[in-house]
């Protein structure tokens, strides 16, 4: 059995074990490719819990397996992306325990300004997805924040021109979170600023602001990268507390300033955003104030134009009582003839009235059939009051004399003289205030007429007699008559 194992005679080819050839291929290819750059398209991308990145480098003909150790992946300025064409930097070696090489790659970077605007477009397109680009989730900014936070480099111009602008327009309290705003650090501390911010409590001890800024000065792509990750975008996105983007220049645009609630061209135009001006404000509120007043004064006017537009449609209230007072006149003038004329036949009446007992016995007997007649279509009540009335008239019967009729006679012509005089004295008095107030009404009339306007200068022109009001009339008129306060003169 062991001539089996034996070398055939004339046979000196070496053996290798299988761990002799591994190594040797390894330090053959890590000796003549121990440093080199290759370019390609990533392909299949795996981040596995050890932190390391596993990807392809592949072309149109070939793929290139890769490894980022956990070391490296955590300082890599850009993070490799399934598709995007890159420049990886590292060296080749093999893996022995599947007999395959491999590129440890220490530094990959996109291949140019076009692979990272891919990887832009690509990213901008899932967030599009997802919808944080909607206008409906941006939120409002607040017309007058109390507190500002801004998200900078505390050592750069930006702050120093965001701060002199505020205190130009409107000065507000304004809370600086440092953050890097340019390399590998620049993403995770602008999005934990973001965040920082929010998690603070309104009214605490470090105030939450009411609107937040990020601002950087203007770069390049590379230098502005920071602000197209991930990271930062779903954190701005996620935000509270409305945002205002102010990242490089008016041309530049990030990620951020699709997610933000108000994109700035600068960050000198995100501090204008933020506050308004405050001398404008005080001019507008002089200018309301002003607009205020003059609105008061003039409805104030209108309505007392309109109180007198209706007081004028309103009767006046002489016209409403001279009616009244005309009939009360004609009434009272009437009256003591009347009076006078009602007891002279009163009086006669009882001077021929011969008041026998037999007489009113037979005006009782009449006066009863009568209202016995009645009786059916009159209430009980009234059936009462007739018994009544019958009593009364039995008793006057029996007891009434001349005599007695004379002196209640008398004493009626006495009260009806008291009223009548009564009435005299009012009626003169309201004849004397009605002289006194048609004298003073005819001197207001004198003093409203026109003629006493004439006697201040003033004249009436009349064209065919009729008053001249306009320069066309008195052209059309064959002659004018011009009135003055002492007479009239015919012009021809």
């Amino acid at each position: 059995m062991n001539d089996l194992f034996e070398d055939e005679p004339g046979d000196n080819t070496p053996e290798f074990s299988v761990s002799e050839i591994s190594g040797a291929v390894k330090k053959a290819i890590e000796g003549g490719f121990s440093h080199v750059r290759v370019r390609g398209e990533v392909g299949r991308v795996s981040r596995p819990a050890s932190g390391h990145i596993y990807l392809d480098l592949k072309d149109d003909r070939s793929v290139l397996a890769g490894v980022i150790w956990k070391g490296r992946a955590q300082g890599l300025a850009h993070r490799p992306e399934e598709g995007m064409e890159v420049i990886a930097t590292g060296k080749l070696t093999t893996f022995p325990g599947q007999s395959k090489y491999q590129m440890v790659i220490e530094d990959i970077a996109p291949a140019g300004a076009g692979a990272l605007m891919a990887m832009l477009e690509k990213r901008k397109a899932m967030l599009a997805a997802e919808g944080l680009f909607a206008p409906e989730r941006k939120k409002p900014l607040p017309y007058l924040p109390e507190f500002i936070g801004v998200i900078t480099s505390p050592s750069g111009a930006v702050i120093r021109d965001i701060l002199h602008r505020l205190r130009d327009r409107f000065p507000r309290k304004v809370l600086v979170w440092p953050v890097a705003v340019q390399g590998q650090k620049c993403a995770p501390e602008v999005a934990a600023a973001i965040e920082g911010f929010n998690r603070l409590t309104p009214g605490g001890a470090l105030p939450r602001p009411d609107l937040l800024i990020v601002a950087r000065g203007g770069g390049s792509l590379e230098d502005l990268w920071g602000f197209n990750e991930e990271i930062v975008a779903r954190a701005a996105a996620a935000s509270d507390i409305p945002l205002i983007s102010a990242v490089g220049h008016e041309t530049d645009t990030t990620l951020i300033d699709f997610v933000s609630d108000q994109r700035a061209p600068t960050p000198t135009a995100a501090a204008e955003l933020a506050v308004p001006v405050r001398m404008e404000l005080l001019a507008w509120v002089d200018q309301q104030g002003a607009r205020l007043s003059r609105a008061l004064s003039t409805c104030v006017q209108q309505r007392l134009q309109r109180v007198r537009d209706l007081g004028r449609a309103l009767p006046q209230p002489d016209a409403l009582v001279e009616g009244p007072r005309q009939r009360l006149d004609y009434l009272a003038e009437r009256l003591p003839n009347a009076l006078r004329t009602a007891a002279a036949k009163k009086r006669l009446q009882l001077s021929e009235a011969a008041l026998r007992p037999a007489m009113l016995s037979r005006r009782v007997v009449e006066d009863r059939r009568r209202l016995e007649a009645l009786a059916g279509r009159l209430a009980p009540a009234l059936q009462r009051r007739s018994r009544d009335a019958s009593v009364v008239l039995d008793q006057a019967s029996r007891g009434l004399r001349p005599q007695v009729l004379q002196d209640r006679i008398s004493r009626q012509q006495e009260r009806l003289d008291t009223v009548t005089r009564r009435l005299s004295d009012r009626a003169s008095r309201q004849q004397a205030e009605r002289v006194a107030r048609l004298e003073a009404l005819d001197r207001l009339r004198e003093t409203l007429g026109y003629v006493e306007t004439l006697k201040r200068g003033y004249a009436v022109v009349r064209g065919d007699g009729a008053v001249v009001t306009g320069k066309a009339a008195a052209e059309k008129a064959q002659g004018l008559e011009v009135e003055f306060a002492d007479g009239r003169v015919v012009v021809r």
